[in-house]
């Protein structure tokens, strides 16, 4: 029953890993107002945009390929081994939320929820100015929480996530 757990929120981390590792979408213009146009004294209309990222986070080619040896070894059940490479991407890049939402992964996978919370909150402190990681270590945190029955705090870090990067 532990092995098929491990094994969807390993291939769920993997879904996740791979919209982080993918190339960055240009920005989109915002839209025309519909007029321009306005009464005399009557304050323009407000036009609601999406907060504009401050930074997003990308791993190097190195922390990349470390990655990827980590979810050929988790996805064989070698944590250890799997834990041992996302530590060698974290020396590399240890200010990247993204590599510590990798290592969280496999720790969740691993069956160590705690470590993996722990992991998420290191990654949640690292993303600041990049919603879609920030929603990643929300989702890392939220099933986290979930494992351990958690299940009032986990729906609420999942509303975080859903907030900064609509799922």
């Amino acid at each position: 029953m532990m092995i098929r757990i491990a094994l969807l929120f390993l291939f769920a981390s993997l879904a996740a890993c791979r919209s982080l590792l993918s190339p960055e979408r240009p920005p989109q213009p915002a839209p025309e107002p519909a007029s321009s146009a306005t009464p005399a004294g009557a304050a323009p209309p407000a036009v609601s945009t999406p907060p504009t990222p401050t930074r997003q986070y990308r791993l190097g080619s190195a922390a990349t390929a470390l990655v990827a040896q980590a979810h050929s070894r988790a996805a064989a059940g070698d944590y250890p081994a799997a834990t041992a490479t996302l530590e060698r991407a974290l020396r590399i890049e240890p200010e990247n939320p993204l590599a510590w939402i990798e290592l969280g992964r496999v720790q969740l996978a691993s069956g160590n929820s705690a470590q993996a919370d722990h992991m998420g909150h290191k990654a949640l402190g690292l993303a600041s100015g990049d919603p879609n990681a920030q929603a990643a270590a929300w989702r890392l945190i939220a099933d986290s929480l979930r494992v351990r029955g958690r299940n009032e705090e986990a729906s609420s870090a999942t509303a975080h996530a859903d907030l900064l990067v609509p799922h």
